[in-house]
């Protein structure tokens, strides 16, 4: 049986990669700090650990007692706009973290290391963007992303270490964490309702995104493993149709059936439009495109979701690096 390792898998992405594994017959191990997760995320038969990725004498006992067959890599602190405030925690996070599981999975023979980068990479590029584009990252999240990229494409190439990385985007759906204030629009509005407080919106709101639901993304990061033509390829994965954030805010408040007014903020140093071209991952995983969750039924499927579990707080992140042009409502109680 396949023994697989998933990072982050107490998180929203992450928990449900776990349980597709578990569905295909893998053996899951889950690592988590539950910096971002919840334990209530963490399937039933998986087997949990609380940890960090950068606790390296801790990961390489893991992976001396469990011997895994793949890891699936999704622990990650996801927050674009923050990461250019929290630069030394971004990297040391995203970046130091991430090798120090390159570094195992090497040394142990792991047979493939499954990598959730971001489109995050590509920057203020072509659209839609596709992966024969060169990345031009602009945030440090995304510059974080596309090193771990290069450098799983080196241990590949020296080390043999087999690779296949997936770029999601603005991926929503259960068990997102609606309290966190500094990424996941869709889960930031629904809290918002929820709370009887405005929607906030950096800028205008014309800004477009393609929002991608979540069971459209896990199940084919858990099978890729199984798909010998993904080995040692870059993938987009997720939605088609792109919307902007003032019709994604009247979409929420439909499916939630509560309004608020709209508070508009200054706008902020992020990349105005972003969507990908799906091509590839369509055809090498055999997605029939018109088998992809509308957002509005991928909306109200989360609105159940999140109605019955209810609003959470949003804390502040307590160790920002760089205050200048932080956006001051990140600063709000």
């Amino acid at each position: 049986m396949a023994v697989s390792l998933v990072t982050g898998g107490a998180g929203f992405i992450g928990s449900h990669v776990a349980d597709a594994l578990l569905e295909i017959g893998h053996e899951v191990v889950i690592l988590d700090d539950l910096s971002g997760g919840f334990l209530d995320n963490v399937p039933s038969k998986a087997i949990f650990i609380q940890a960090s990725i950068n606790d390296y004498p801790h990961l390489e006992k893991l992976f001396q007692k469990y011997r895994f067959t793949y890891v699936y890599h999704l622990a990650a602190y996801a927050a674009e706009g923050l990461s250019h405030f929290i630069r030394r925690f971004n990297y040391e996070n995203n970046l130091i973290g991430s090798v120090n599981l390159i570094n195992l999975a090497v040394r142990y023979k792991v047979e493939c290391f499954v990598f959730t980068s971001s489109i995050a990479v590509y920057g203020r590029n072509q659209l839609p963007m596709s992966e024969d584009l060169v990345p031009q990252p602009e945030d440090p999240y995304g510059i974080a992303k596309y090193a771990v990229e290069l450098d799983l494409k080196a241990a590949h190439e020296l080390f043999g270490l087999n690779y296949i990385i997936f770029r999601p985007h603005n991926v929503y759906g259960e068990r997102q964490n609606i309290g966190d204030r500094y990424r996941n629009v869709v889960g930031i509005f629904m809290n918002q309702l929820l709370l009887g407080k405005p929607l906030t919106i950096f800028g205008d709101g014309t800004q477009t995104r393609a929002f991608s639901y979540i069971a459209d993304v896990a199940p084919h990061i858990a099978r890729s493993v199984h798909i010998p033509e993904a080995y040692n390829q870059v993938f987009n994965i997720g939605g088609d149709t792109p919307y902007t954030i003032n019709e994604l805010a009247e979409a929420v408040m439909e499916v939630m059936g509560l309004r608020q007014s709209i508070r508009y903020l200054p706008p902020r140093n992020e990349v105005v439009h972003a969507y990908a071209d799906h091509t590839k991952v369509y055809r090498v995983f055999g997605i029939n495109p018109t088998s992809l969750v509308p957002l509005k039924e991928g909306l109200s499927r989360m609105a159940k979701w999140v109605k019955a579990k209810g609003a959470r707080k949003t804390p502040t992140f307590q160790n920002i690096e760089i205050f200048e042009k932080l956006p001051s409502i990140w600063l709000e109680e």
